[in-house]
């Protein structure tokens, strides 16, 4: 099985065999010096990061590294997915993510469809599981999804030959957001790990599929979550937490603010999601911010140089106070960039993982036809032979 150093000299045949060493570039971050650990990448889709052990959630975080150093290229392009037909189907509303998954695509040369539901065969009725039907027979080899429907995502996936990635789906998840976030912490904490750091996760937790999947990946790597909002946003995560995500990460809620902030390394602050927000679960929006609000005097109980994180489209003066949003803490924007890499790091390990299962079924399927073969052979050679 071949071996490739960097994403930049691989066809997507040679893929399967670089992902336990997906980059090394001389002086950057894939160098032996910062060598990503071994494994191997075996997933066929990402619908959420539930899945993800600790040590697959730390080579998406090297591989993501080596995308970082691709991106600094005069040239941020290359050919690893060249070939590959990468579509992207939104049936929601999306800057960010739909943006970032077709820069990452088109970064790694797959050859990227981009369609938006409402103006597609799906406001003629078309339902689903026909639409996954007709992309995959236009070519997609690759199908990024986002829905409104939780579980949206797997349904695809039960219907597609190729990998599925969830761009978001309802309340439930929003892995590559999740991976991003914990991308940018490692980025800034010293040792670059969330071991052991208080990360704050505050606001609309009930209608937030990002603070789902960073309960997940977070809790994986070992940082002591807390959840934070008005009573009314927190229900159903007291029972969570009381039994631990996978039934043993255990978590903290709580509506006390100021607990919540007191020596924080990271807050993250959460949209108000207004288009999910049913009747009577806040007064207003002006209260919310008085009592809920992440301004600068708040922050100041956190640690000094706590990151301010917000997964957008931020609502300045409700969740997050514009000078928060702007100030010298807030990493809102590397975020957003460090969307590419990360969605980059995914698309190319995906990929690889399914070439390297249709290699290893066409080494089977050879195997057997040169085993019938070779007893074909045999029993003819053993059966007397008739004159003509």
């Amino acid at each position: 099985m071949t071996t490739v150093t960097d994403p930049a000299l691989a066809a997507p045949e040679d893929m399967a065999g670089s992902i336990a060493d997906p980059g090394v570039v001389a002086g950057g971050p894939g160098s032996p010096a910062n060598a990503a650990p071994a494994g191997r990448w075996s997933h066929r889709h990402l619908l959420d990061v539930d899945v993800l052990t600790a040590d697959e959630l730390d080579l998406i975080m090297h591989t993501t590294d080596t995308m970082t150093e691709i991106l600094a290229r005069a040239i941020p392009k290359v050919p690893a997915l060249r070939g590959w037909g990468v579509t992207l189907l939104f049936y929601e509303a999306s800057t960010r993510t739909r943006v970032s998954f077709e820069v990452a695509a088109k970064n790694l040369s797959a050859d990227v469809v981009n369609i938006a539901a409402s103006t597609s065969s799906v406001t003629k009725g078309e339902s689903l599981i026909d639409t996954i039907r007709t992309l995959e027979a236009l070519g997609a080899r690759m199908l990024v999804i986002r829905h409104a429907t939780s579980g949206a995502p797997y349904l695809a996936a039960e219907h597609f030959s190729g990998s599925v990635l969830n761009g978001g789906d309802g309340w439930h998840a929003h892995p590559t957001q999740a991976l991003l976030d914990l991308y940018t912490m490692r980025a800034h904490l010293a040792g670059g790990s969330v071991a052991g750091r208080k990360v704050v996760l505050l606001g609309d937790v009930l209608h937030s599929r990002v603070a789902r999947s960073n309960l997940w990946s977070l809790t994986a790597t070992g940082a002591d979550v807390w959840v934070c909002g008005p009573a009314t946003l927190l229900r159903g995560f007291e029972a969570w937490a009381a039994t631990g995500v996978a039934g043993a990460r255990r978590f903290t809620v709580t509506s006390d603010l100021g607990g919540a902030l007191r020596d924080a390394d990271v807050v993250m602050a959460l949209r108000i999601q207004r288009e999910r927000m049913a009747g009577g679960l806040l007064p207003s929006l002006r209260e919310y911010a008085a009592r809920f609000g992440l301004t600068r005097e708040r922050l100041a109980l956190a640690r000094p140089d706590a990151l301010v994180m917000h997964p957008g489209p931020m609502n300045e003066g409700v969740e997050i106070a514009p000078d928060v949003a702007a100030g010298t803490q807030s990493v809102v924007a590397e975020q957003v960039a460090n969307g590419v890499a990360v969605r980059m790091a995914v698309l190319y390990l995906l990929a690889g993982a399914r070439d390297g299962r249709a290699r290893d079924s066409g080494a089977r399927d050879s195997g057997a036809r040169d085993g019938r073969a070779r007893d074909s052979g045999a029993r003819d050679a053993g059966a007397p032979r008739t004159s003509e």
